[in-house]
């Protein structure tokens, strides 16, 4: 199995996907190709439009389908602006997957700048070819705009008292490495923060320089537009904030009406778009999260577009 990042819930990607044809899906999230592996496997005709917005990811994709290359084609993007491929408007998604969040060898670099152990440059950029990194992100935030980010997507109570000790100490020095963010917030807890105080800030401040909320609230609808009639989308999440966004799209787009409560006769669509797969997310099973412990948070939905 491809060692850059194990694929999560591949068995049950593919029960709801079902690949078949000469169809074209969508891997939004390419990371090192293990879920398009999975689909060009499943079905011998299929091709795939292989995304990402990590250029080291695309390189290590190529190599890794190599032997799958005439049915692969890539693309460097947010998986948000990858509706907007020639292709994928004038043929059609047959099926879609985003499995969102970070790689393994993304968060195992020191390189890449995600992780919290001590001395690591504060970077995060799931895309290098973009300007702002997290060190200059938490040098240019407001107070507000940190306490929203630490308050939103960290879940920090005190986000506040957080967002204030980094203004303090940017005043005097660049906020640089990974020891500069845990120490301020060491100060902002009066104690030494435990590895999961540290894993939700960090969480936090890479989904904002990132804009992964942004992109996945863009991505989705955009992506569903240039669905062909019956085809799945299947998003694999890690976190409650990506949930609540995908299962909250899948629940409005299955409804016949979305028309305010108040408005005396509908005047919307007055159809669903189609229908959520999956009541309740799925979860990995105990036997992968043995095998795969980053597995562990991931949640599955899945919806398919009306035939």
């Amino acid at each position: 199995m491809d060692t850059y990042h194990e694929p999560v819930m591949g068995p049950e990607m593919l029960e709801l996907l079902r690949p078949s044809g000469p169809g074209l899906y969508l891997d939004g999230t390419l990371g090192g190709g293990s879920h398009t592996r999975l689909i060009l496997e499943a079905c011998a005709e299929c091709r795939v439009l292989a995304v990402d917005r990590d250029g080291d990811a695309i390189d290590h994709a190529r190599s890794a389908l190599a032997d799958l290359a005439d049915r692969v084609r890539f693309l460097r993007c947010r998986f948000d602006r990858a509706p907007l491929d020639a292709e994928a408007r004038d043929r059609g998604l047959d099926g879609a997957v985003l499995d969102l969040g970070i790689s393994s060898r993304q968060l195992e670099s020191d390189a890449r700048g995600f992780t919290f152990r001590r001395g690591v440059a504060l970077d995060m950029r799931m895309d290098e070819g973009t300007d702002l990194d997290a060190a200059r992100f938490l040098a240019e935030a407001t107070e507000e705009r940190l306490t929203q980010v630490f308050r939103d997507f960290g879940e920090e109570p005190k986000a506040r008292r957080l967002a204030r000790e980094i203004v303090k100490r940017r005043g005097t020095a660049v906020l640089e490495t990974s020891d500069d963010l845990v120490a301020a917030l060491a100060v902002t807890l009066g104690r030494a923060p435990s590895a999961r105080d540290k894993a939700r800030i960090f969480q936090a401040v890479r989904i904002a320089v990132n804009e992964e909320l942004e992109s996945l609230e863009l991505g989705l609808p955009a992506i569903r537009e240039v669905m062909n009639d019956g085809a799945v989308m299947v998003v694999i999440s890690y976190h409650s904030l990506e949930d609540r966004v995908v299962k909250n799209a899948f629940r409005e787009w299955s409804r016949a009406c979305v028309c305010p409560p108040q408005l005396p006769a509908c005047t919307c669509r007055g159809r669903p778009l189609g229908e959520t797969l999956t009541r309740k997310p799925m979860r990995p099973g105990e036997t992968e999260v043995e095998r795969n412990p980053r597995a562990r948070s991931a949640r599955l939905r899945a919806w398919r577009r009306a035939a």
